[in-house]
């Protein structure tokens, strides 16, 4: 039987890297400004929320693939964790 604790470990720094993608784009977020600059003399304005945008959407885009990754990576190894214990049971309820 193989350990699984390698690979909780792993499962758990992907989620530790999935919370510190959440609270970076609630930081910078919080600094955002929603509202829409027209006027010539707010140029400096748009261009510092058309940054913040792209950072927000590198910071989305690497937080849905991490997010996915950490799903199905739990679910596969719950699932692996789950019928390792079925089968453990099984074999002991035979030992008697």
């Amino acid at each position: 039987m193989m350990n699984l604790m390698p690979y909780f470990i792993a499962w758990g720094v992907l989620a530790v890297i999935a919370l510190a993608l959440a609270l970076m784009r609630r930081q910078i977020s919080a600094r955002e400004d929603d509202s829409l600059h027209l006027a010539s003399g707010e140029a400096a304005m748009v261009t510092e929320q058309v940054e913040m945008a792209k950072k927000l959407d590198v910071i989305d885009k690497w937080g849905k693939l991490v997010t996915i990754v950490l799903t199905i990576s739990g679910i596969a190894l719950g699932s692996v964790w789950a019928i390792r214990m079925w089968e453990e049971g099984s074999r002991a309820t035979f030992e008697k």
